[in-house]
Parts: C-alpha cells; structure tokens; sequence
C-alpha cells in the first residue's frame, strides 16, 4: 500500500489569532482550500481587548462583502452579548483623566469621547480568549482546516510551485499561498530579512499588563467631583501622566457579563523603556504609590494570572508581501496599545487581503504584482499609528498639548469613520464591490486632508522635543490648524479647548451631514457625495 498524497492547499495561514481566523473563515466560506496553524492551542490569553468604530465597522463590512453574517454579531456590545458569549464589558465612551504627580487631581482636565449616543450601540470590551475561540471555530465550522499545538520549523518558499512547510513532528504541508499572522516573532519576517532596522517608528514605549479582580469603578473612588457625559467605568478608562498612561478595561460593567475580571496595563516611554526596571507588580505598586488618585481603584485589587512586562513595543518592516507570501497584522507591524487601533488595523488588512486572495485561486494566479496593494495599506496604517502615539506621548508633558492632540486623534476617527460608514451604505445601495477597492486606495482628498493634519501634529510636537516651541504655542497652533481649515462646523467641540467632552448625538449627527452636504469644504463635502 502507498500512503495517501498529502492535500495541496490554495492558503496556509500561520497564526490561528483573531486576524488569521478571521481571514481563514471568510476564505473558507467563498470554497477557497485553507489551512489555519497554530502552534498553541485555544482559549489563550490575549490583550488587545477594546473595539472601536472603526473595527467594528469593518466587520460589518467583512460580514456583508463577504457573506460571513456571523461576523456581524462581533460589531456591537449587544449583539456579541446576545448571540456570541457574555464574558465582555460594554464600551460606551473614551475616557481620558489626566494626572500630574504630587499635585492634586484637576477635574477640568478629563476628556471623554462618547461612543453609544443614541444612534449608535456600545463598542465591547471583548475577553479576547473567547472571541478568539469563537471565530476560530467559525472558521472550522465553514471548512477550514485547522492544526493547532503544530510548530512549523521549517519553511520554503517557490516563487512558482509556493510554500513548503514542515513541523518539528515531521509533517509536510503545501499551498500555492502562505499567509504570516503569527506577530513580532514573524517567521518570514526573519527568514526574508523584512524587518525595518532600526524601525522607523518615532513612538518608543513598552507595558506591563495583567488581568484583575476588584478593581474599583473610578466614578466611585475619584478624590474629586468629575461630570462626564457617561461613567468612565462604563468605556475604556486611560489614566494619563507625563511619561505613558494606563488603561483600565472593565469586562463587568454590564447585567449581562459574567467575567468579573477587568485588563489593566501600565504603558510607558522616555528613559523607562530602556532602563533597568523591577518586577512587573513591584513596578505597578510603585506607580501607584507616585499617583494617590489613581491608586484608589486598586486598593483592593489582586492579579489573578502573572504580570507580562514587554521590551520596547514598536517594530516594523521594510516590506509585507513577498513572492508566494505576505506578512499581515501583528506580523507587519506594530506601535502601542493608544486609541485600540490594533484591531481595527488587523481587519482592515483581512479585507485588503481577502479579495485578492480569493481572485488568485479562482484564476490561479499567485503573482506578487496582485498582492502590491496590500503593502501599501499596511505601511500607511504603521504610519498613521505612529503620528497619533508619537504625539500623544509628547503631548502628555502639558495637559494643554495633550488636549490638542486629543482633538487631532478625534478628528482623525471621525472622519475615518465616517468615511467607512459612507462606503457601506454605497455598498448596501450598488452591490458594487469596486466602492470598497476605491475606499482601500486611501487617495481621497479627506483621507490626504487628515493625514496631513496628522503629520502637520507630528512635526509640531517634534519642535516641542527638540526645545523650538512651548507646549503650550503648539497647543494653540494645532487647534488653529483645526478651526483654519473648517474641519467642523462651529457647533462642533473640536477646536474649542474649553469644551472638554465630545458626544455627537443623533441630531447633531444629522446636521452634520446636512453641513457636509451644504457649507463644508469641498474636499469634505465631495467625499460624502
């Protein structure tokens, strides 16, 4: 008897996260051959745990252009609670506190965002290891192939025939694509040379993190009175200072979860990242010690799994597609944990990346011409990412710069979101998948707008660095740069610095578009044509 001829596969995908398993189920469901490896093994512990719109969106999008309805369950806090699992928290706002050491708490410097204002449902806090799980199995359930506890150790790749892979158990595995979504350890990273050394990332930051219990609402324990909007407990909580920030991810602040445990991690830049430090919990306690008001959340607080503590956080590469390959999500990149871009970047490269490769297999056609675009996303999300940590690393210095920068990243999301918005609904009215590809492209003149006002931020709080400029006259020039180019209309908080909390509500929204159709600028109103 001969032994039967392994199966060829149309893609194998490293990495069995929630980027790889997402990509894998939508794979799966348009008759594509996948194999998903992993060398763990599911539930895990994964941080990363707090959506926002613009993540969420796009799994509405991966949901409807790509018919894996499922996924939609996953795009607010009240459907994954109702149809999905109830170990998540509810994110209705974004919260801000700033904190100064030694001095005591200033309630007029807060900023809040708020997310679930009337016509929109709350963003999650999702308790990764069952949302991971979960969409790992969705894409078994729609016939991917699936081997965990399976460590490749070695990989060749055929710029004609693809990719060989073999585990150190000693199976071989083909396809005509590999996909790399294993993270900072990248295999193909290493074995191509592909990372950016040093990287280009002006965000220099590392984190000590941990899943807790008791953890006090701040609304409860604050030292003085604060009048958000929404609880901060009821969002994703960031204690800002001079020198990082930590965030406070609750998965309790509903009836309906059944976790009692909140994700708290402690981020820090400047000479901390590369300095000799203790323990990760002795590090925690004596950050405690030097910030009394924030200390009170976790008077009776207890870590129930060990501290992680990181090296420096960002890394790069100077390219993410290959010949018969690409690197995606965490493997391509990577800056902090600020403003839980994270997941919302590793969907979107999933989209970029998941109609090609469906094209290439019906066609067969693997060529890295067809997968080109691809880099160019992934490098403008790095790049965008970093402006915002950069600056906002800077900007912690002066709650004055802090708080432009704060309305520089809004106006960012804003428009963001809106603009993903805006292409769903084209989609749900056309069926025409090309508004989606033109969306990718990014080539708008609002996406150069804003981009430009990212960079014009960057620059400026670079000057603050190297000593030419005050933080306070680059607060004054960023938030002129904002009202100068009419990115609102007045009615609108962002360039009015005494107006500390954003919540856009219903009506407001609507006369904001009825602005973008009526007095915006026409590189504003073109884009909402």
């Amino acid at each position: 008897m001969t032994s039967p001829t392994p199966p060829r596969y149309d893609v194998a995908i490293l990495g069995a996260g929630i980027a790889g398993s997402t990509l894998a189920a939508i794979l799966a469901r348009h008759g594509v051959a996948v194999l998903l490896i992993d060398a763990g093994v599911h539930p895990r512990f994964v941080v990363g745990e707090s959506t926002i719109p613009h993540a969420t969106t796009t799994l509405r999008v991966l949901a409807e252009r790509y018919d894996v309805p499922e996924l939609a369950a996953l795009s607010s806090f009240e459907d994954t609670a109702e149809k999905v699992v109830k170990t998540c928290g509810q994110k209705q706002n974004f919260g801000f506190v700033y904190h100064e050491q030694d001095r005591p708490s200033d309630p007029g410097k807060a900023n809040q965002v708020v997310l679930a204002s009337g016509y929109r449902r709350a963003e999650s806090h999702w308790f990764r290891q069952d949302i991971d799980a979960h969409v790992y199995h969705l894409a078994i359930r729609y016939g991917a192939t699936a081997r965990m506890n399976t460590r490749i150790d070695d990989i060749e790749i055929d710029p004609d025939g693809g990719a060989t892979l073999r585990s150190a158990s000693g199976e071989t595995f083909t396809a005509n694509y590999l996909v790399d979504a294993t993270g900072f350890r990248s295999v193909l990273a290493e074995r191509f040379g592909l990372r950016e050394l040093p990287t280009r990332a002006r965000t220099r930051s590392r984190s000590l993190f941990t899943h807790m219990i008791g953890v006090e609402p701040f609304d409860d324990v604050a030292p003085v009175p604060y009048d958000p909007p929404t609880r901060w407990h009821n969002g994703t909580l960031h204690h800002v200072f001079d020198g990082g920030w930590l965030w406070v991810i609750p998965f309790d602040n509903n009836d309906e979860s059944t976790n009692p445990l909140c994700s708290v991690g402690l981020t820090l830049t400047g000479d901390a990242v590369d300095d000799d430090r203790p323990a990760p919990e002795e590090e925690f306690r004596a950050f405690l010690d030097r910030f009394p008001a924030v200390a009170k959340q976790f008077a009776n607080a207890r870590a129930v799994r060990p501290w992680v503590s990181t090296g420096r956080l960002q890394y790069s590469a100077t390219g993410t597609v290959g010949d018969r390959f690409c690197l995606t999500a965490q493997s391509a990149g990577a800056i902090d944990a600020l403003f839980s871009r994270g997941l919302a970047n590793s969907f979107q490269t999933v989209n970029a990346l998941a109609w090609r490769i469906i094209e290439a297999a019906r066609d067969g056609d693997w060529s890295r011409e067809r997968f080109a675009g691809l880099d160019a996303v992934q490098q403008r999300m790095f790049d965008v990412h970093d402006d915002l940590a950069y600056s906002s690393y800077v900007g912690f210095r002066d709650y004055a710069l802090w708080d432009a920068v704060f309305r520089v990243w809004h106006t960012y999301s804003f428009y963001a979101d809106s603009a993903l918005e805006h292409t769903l609904s084209r989609y749900f009215s056309s069926q025409d998948d090309q508004v989606f590809r033109n969306f990718e492209r990014g080539d708008s003149p609002l996406a150069h707008s804003i981009r430009e006002l990212l960079a014009s931020t960057r620059t400026t709080c670079e000057a603050v660095e190297r000593g030419e400029l005050t933080p306070e006259a680059a607060a004054s020039a960023i938030v002129e740069r904002i009202n100068r180019e009419h990115f609102f209309p007045d009615y609108l908080p962002h360039g009015k610095p005494e107006v500390k909390y954003i919540d856009i509500g219903q009506d407001t929204a609507m006369e904001f578009m009825r602005w973008t159709r009526t007095d915006a600028p026409r590189w504003i109103s073109e884009s909402f044509a």
